[in-house]
């Protein structure tokens, strides 16, 4: 089945200029409400009122301006602020001079914030403390003096507006941070799952034919020692791997991007499978196996992964006790969870031995075992006493093993789509 590539994006940006279109809307009427129940007060209404109707002309024609970072080019943002900045100053003109000195609103009003505002959310703190400065330079000017009014109402919008900013770039800067922990997390898993696969199949022939060839000699030994040499490569390059560059989007209001390739099981998820008919073919003459009476239903790729740890662990029977070697596998169907039990009669596993071969890259245990039972939401304990053998125990809960619930940690981070 065809691979699907999962688009995650993640913005805490996208809410602010949605936020910022609904506030520039509120505000123009708030604006034009002002001078609409003050219409006697003003000198020149007609310059208040010409005012009035290019910014409820601008201010509906830019709002898909200000629907996004992408959108919202600095051009326009030059302009936007233009247009507030114009109405501060043509205050004077259209009001009384004793209404502006008194205190009295500009014609743009709190509508000015939002240009400020759009500084804030584009560019981050230092753009909106340069267009919150000009809006200030521009209260003092068309009031002829600095008074604590216009002192008040500078800070305000000077500190907001630079708070609003700061938060934004802080944002910004996490999303790249979760972005590259996905990121991160999606290529170990893929890389732990790749090793699995590789150190059941490829790395063991490779071991195998190092024995052999050793044991036979002359030229299988040559043949031997080239495949000991693949093997020890082989095992340095799964146990390193490399991880690729998070993505980030373009467009900024789109916030952090993190792809992921998902290949959809060929035989469906839907379905549970019977654990036992999975179990059952590693029963010989010397791996004794004993199941439950009835069916026990798994997730198709819980169950998968179940009986592959369970390979892996006979598999160390056979390399590390001998080929002659008993083994006994048991099924537990228990309420809440499957537990599945294979014990061996080899000498047991030294202390310190476990760590010491991860360290040498043979990852047989810590990925083919527990790699796969914590990939299901499972755990597995090895259990060794120096001659009385090893027991791994291998529990999954049920509740885990859904094919929801496999899925990963794209439904808990962010809108996953298809590409």
């Amino acid at each position: 089945m065809a691979k699907r590539e999962r688009v995650m994006r993640m913005s805490v940006e996208q809410p602010l200029w949605r936020a910022l279109t609904g506030y520039r809307v509120l505000t123009l009427f708030y604006a034009i409400g002002l001078f609409v129940s003050e219409y006697d007060e003003f000198v020149r209404p007609e310059v208040a009122i010409a005012y009035f109707v290019v910014l409820f002309a601008w201010t509906f024609a830019t709002l898909p301006k200000v629907a996004g970072a992408a959108s919202c080019t600095k051009r326009f943002l030059a302009a936007d602020l233009t247009v507030a900045l114009a109405g501060i100053l043509l205050t004077p003109i259209a009001d009384a001079h004793d209404r502006i000195v008194a205190g009295g609103p500009t014609l743009p009003s709190i509508w000015t914030a939002g240009s400020v505002l759009a500084f804030a959310i584009k560019g981050g703190w230092r753009w909106a403390a340069f267009a919150s400065a000009l809006v200030g330079v521009a209260n003092v000017v068309q009031r002829g003096a600095l008074s604590q009014d216009t002192l008040h109402n500078v800070l305000l919008v000077w500190v907001a507006s630079i708070a609003i900013g700061y938060v934004v770039e802080v944002a910004r800067a996490s999303e790249r941070t979760l972005a590259r922990a996905l990121e991160i997390e999606a290529a170990t898993r893929e890389r732990e799952r790749l090793a699995r696969d590789i150190h059941d199949g490829v790395l063991q022939v490779l071991a195998m034919v190092q024995r052999r060839g050793a044991a036979i000699g002359g030229e299988a030994a040559d043949l031997g020692r080239l495949a000991g040499e693949q093997e020890v490569a082989l095992r340095t390059l799964v146990s390193g791997g490399l991880v690729p560059v998070s993505r980030v989007s373009e467009d900024e209001a789109e916030g952090a991007v993190v792809r992921a390739v998902d290949e959809p099981d060929a035989q469906g998820d839907s379905a549970p499978w019977d654990l036992r008919s999975l179990l059952a073919p590693y029963a010989t003459a010397r791996v004794t196996f004993s199941e439950p009476g009835t069916p026990v239903p798994l997730a198709a790729r819980a169950a998968k992964e179940l009986a592959a740890a369970v390979g892996a662990a006979l598999d160390n029977v056979h390399r590390h006790v001998g080929a002659d070697a008993r083994a006994w596998i048991l099924v537990e169907d228990e309420p809440d969870e499957v537990i599945v039990t294979v014990r061996d009669e080899g000498p047991g596993i030294p202390e310190g031995r476990l760590v010491q071969a991860e360290g040498e890259g043979r990852l047989g245990v810590a990925l083919s075992i527990r790699g796969r039972l914590r990939e299901i939401g499972g755990t597995a304990e090895l259990i060794s006493v120096p001659g009385q053998g090893t027991e791994v125990e291998l529990k999954v809960p049920k509740g885990a093993c859904a094919p929801e619930a496999s899925k990963g940690p794209k439904d808990r981070r962010g809108k996953a789509e298809k590409a």
